[in-house]
């Protein structure tokens, strides 16, 4: 027996394990102290009453012989993919059912589509970056490349043309920085794409939160990147589905000429059960006229919330991205130097929860990241006390 040593490169704890464990021992040191989190990208606000009822539905539908689902076709039921497609057509993207795969969150399709392609592609990604896109490449054992995303540059790298890279991972608004692309600039990286022969894995998990029409909801709308982009998505962050679980990945069959999108459903049918009739059901249910007033009204809390965090770090004088199309506020650690230094200053003198920069990357250094994801009054009482720490 010989183990897979690319484990040995990965770090042995995974960043929110750390913050966990770190929370957790303050917290039973001080149980007196009120800790308010805005570290963790996990949403707090119940599910939509549309939700609900599609998920009671379901249920009773699975007590009844006559409409008992048992398993179900592993790329998702069409009724959910219909329901996503249309949703789409809204941002003037057209989409065929057979391009849309059904699964259990985007984290598990962005690490499992690496099935698909050798372990000799040379992988690009963004620093800082979300984890999840390195550590799944560290252990197949590719080598990764890093486009610098830095202050000087918004926190938004474009492509260098005189570097060859053969997959792209692009997160917008990104997941740390709350940075999110224009159009225009995914054209360059759509053409850079497709210059290289390489495939862009375009995780679109926190589209929802763009309001700005000059940004992109989605890679594909921009010409050309249906032949070159598969983009990921979630309803964690939509409709509030982190513990529900439901995602989908859209591959388009102008990529290579359909064969990714055969062996992506070759992968899930050999690898993957599906996800379960009555979360589905409950999916579907989101993209409805009474599901979208629904999920709008929650996403305005959270929208909200941002807003009022970035106008902490104005008053401030604190430099930041994110915040206006974005549940993340990217801002530079003030006073330190260091972004875990940083944490446990602001844990030990506020009780307030945020996630050191150091965590995704080099140039995270010296960076935090806030979340909009609390209560207003939680995230109100948040700034207040950080406001007196920096003041």
């Amino acid at each position: 027996m010989k183990i897979n040593t690319n484990y040995d490169n990965v770090s042995q704890s995974y960043l929110f394990s750390t913050i966990a464990k770190k929370v957790a021992a303050y917290a039973a040191a001080h149980p007196d102290k009120k800790i308010i989190k805005l570290g963790i990208g996990d949403v707090t606000l119940p599910l939509a009453p549309a939700v609900i009822e599609a998920l009671h539905g379901a249920v009773d539908e699975m007590g009844k012989k006559e409409t008992f689902h048992g398993y179900g076709p592993e790329q998702g039921y069409g009724f959910l993919k219909d329901s996503i497609a249309q949703y789409y057509a809204q941002k003037g993207v057209t989409l065929a059912s057979d391009e849309i795969f059904i699964s259990d969150g985007a984290k598990s399709d962005i690490g499992n589509i690496l099935d698909l392609f050798a372990t000799d592609n040379v992988v690009l990604v963004p620093d800082p970056v979300y984890p999840v896109y390195v550590d799944t490449n560290v252990m197949a054992g590719r080598k990764i490349i890093f486009a610098d995303a830095t202050a000087e540059n918004g926190f938004l790298p474009m492509p260098d043309f005189g570097v060859d890279a053969d997959l792209i991972y692009i997160c917008s608004p990104n997941n740390p920085t709350g940075a999110a692309y224009t159009k225009e600039q995914l054209r360059v990286w759509v053409e850079y794409a497709r210059e290289k022969g390489a495939i862009i894995l375009f995780d679109a998990a926190y589209e929802c939160f763009i309001t700005d029409d000059s940004l992109a909801q989605s890679i594909y709308q921009v010409e050309g990147a249906k032949e070159c982009a598969i983009e990921f998505c979630s309803f964690s962050k939509i409709a509030g589905f982190t513990g529900t679980r439901c995602g989908y990945t859209v591959v388009p069959d102008a990529i290579a000429g359909g064969k990714l999108n055969h062996m992506w459903l070759r992968r899930q049918t050999t690898k993957f059960n599906g996800v379960p009739y009555i979360v589905q059901r409950g999916a579907a249910a989101v993209f409805t006229e009474r599901g979208m007033a629904q999920i709008k009204a929650n996403l305005a809390v959270y929208q909200s919330n941002a807003k009022r965090i970035a106008a902490c770090m104005d008053e401030l004088g604190v430099w930041y991205t994110g915040g206006k199309n974005s549940p993340y506020i990217w801002l530079r650690c003030p006073k330190f130097d260091k972004s875990w230094e940083f944490f446990d200053y602001l844990l030990e003198s506020a009780t307030v929860v945020g996630t050191p920069g150091a965590g995704f990357g080099v140039n995270g250094e010296g960076f935090f990241r806030l979340t909009a994801f609390n209560t207003p009054e939680a995230t109100a009482e948040a700034c207040e006390r950080i406001k007196k720490l920096f003041s």
